[in-house]
């Protein structure tokens, strides 16, 4: 395990970045330039399928959700699509709190918030790093993070960090992309290097997220290494469920 991981990437490398600070600042102003039409091109590009996963996910988490007082952190929330799935799901009773270190991203966020609140009750928003997170050790039962965690600078030291803020029996849920084998693999590199980031500059008016995305993905460590990463951290049951044909997947563990 420990030679898996000595052997592979750290996290996110945005290009000209040189180091962890500046690649998580590449990434933050990457994010705050895409705000404004972030929600609009993850639908079009994933043609809604993006929706589904989430629901997928939220519901994966229904019995801690639908628990009396759980906490539960959403990180990296961007303008809070998975917040408001796993909302969804849990109604009042879990308190869900969204995190995101882009303030563009949360800014959207809290405006959708009125639409979705729901038997008086909407998340809540708060801008931290991921790596360095503003809560007290084993404060949460469920930390989730949906296409977020990729971007990292540092993913054993996120990783570390969900760990440390799980109480004993808290889950972690991480939805991420994958990369699908096969026939449909082949078609998939083809959208998603050459399709998506044109179609991504032309919608956004921004050249460079949308050709860092796929770029991203590829440097994402595959599912063996990344269970191996969790184990590593400190999680137990660490098991990564692919989504359409693993198109994208859910990487799911649990302290004990």
């Amino acid at each position: 395990m420990a030679e898996i991981i000595k052997t592979t990437v750290v996290g996110a490398s945005p290009e000209g970045a040189k180091d962890q600070d500046s690649a998580a600042r590449a990434v933050r102003e990457m994010f705050t330039s895409i705000a404004p039409r972030y929600d609009l091109l993850n639908h079009v590009l994933s043609f809604n399928v993006d929706r589904m996963w989430w629901r997928r996910s939220a519901r994966t988490f229904r019995n801690i959700l639908t628990r009396p007082g759980a906490r539960v952190l959403d990180l990296c929330c961007g303008t809070g699509d998975m917040t408001f799935a796993l909302h969804r799901q849990g109604g009042a009773s879990p308190r869900i709190l969204g995190a995101d270190f882009s303030h563009a991203m949360l800014q959207r966020a809290a405006a959708k918030s009125a639409a979705t609140t729901q038997n008086g009750s909407s998340p809540n928003w708060i801008e931290a790093d991921a790596l360095h997170l503003p809560f007290p050790s084993g404060y949460f039962d469920l930390v989730t993070s949906a296409f977020g965690f990729r971007n990292l600078a540092d993913y054993d030291a996120g990783l570390r960090e969900i760990a440390r803020v799980l109480g004993p029996g808290g889950e972690c849920g991480i939805l991420d992309f994958g990369e699908p084998k096969g026939a449909m693999g082949a078609l998939y590199r083809i959208y998603f290097k050459k399709v998506i980031p044109r179609v991504g500059t032309v919608i956004s008016g921004v050249r460079g997220p949308y050709a860092y995305l796929p770029a991203s993905v590829e440097r994402f460590p595959p599912p063996d290494e990344m269970l191996a990463r969790m184990k590593s951290a400190g999680f137990a049951e660490a098991s990564w469920t692919p989504y359409t044909f693993g198109i994208a997947g859910l990487y799911r563990a649990k302290i004990t």
